[in-house]
């Protein structure tokens, strides 16, 4: 199972930026967690912290490849940040992504509901999969992948 995680804006600041609120841990170090703990699975990593590139990757990730007619990943873990406030473009792809019947599972590690009021709404919830809330985040995301039997 090949599982894309894409992170938004800031997020290559984990682990250093308000970690009260984010966690101690680095990406680097939940991706090893993650294959440590899911070794049947292959995560391909992505953090920009530019809106365009990140709907790049996730357009890549609804294109067949042509020779064999596959996608290049089972399933996408997308934590957007900030753009999940504001951002219609990640909406809308995200949105063709489901509609192509691609998973999408949102993250976020702050529970952004009990946040200040500009962030308690994501706009990519209505179009993902299903989203999770906390420093364990990606991995209910991926246990949630493989347990629902999403993947192709």
């Amino acid at each position: 199972m090949n599982i894309l995680i894409i992170n938004g804006p800031n997020l290559n600041l984990t682990g250093k930026r308000n970690v009260a609120q984010y966690g101690t841990r680095s990406m680097e170090q939940i991706v090893l967690a993650l294959q440590a703990d899911h070794p049947s699975c292959r995560f391909t990593y992505f953090q920009s912290n530019h809106e365009g590139c990140l709907i790049d990757k996730l357009q890549e990730a609804g294109t067949k490849d042509e020779e064999t007619d596959m996608y290049p990943y089972d399933a996408v873990v997308i934590n957007p940040g900030g753009l999940c406030h504001t951002s219609v473009s990640l909406h809308d792809t995200v949105e063709w992504l489901h509609e192509y019947g691609r998973t999408v599972v949102e993250v976020h590690l702050s529970h952004i509901g009990e946040r200040e009021p500009f962030r308690r709404h994501s706009l990519l919830s209505e179009v993902c999969t299903n989203t999770f809330y906390g420093l364990d985040a990606y991995e209910k995301a991926v246990g949630y992948i493989e347990s629902a039997g999403l993947c192709r």
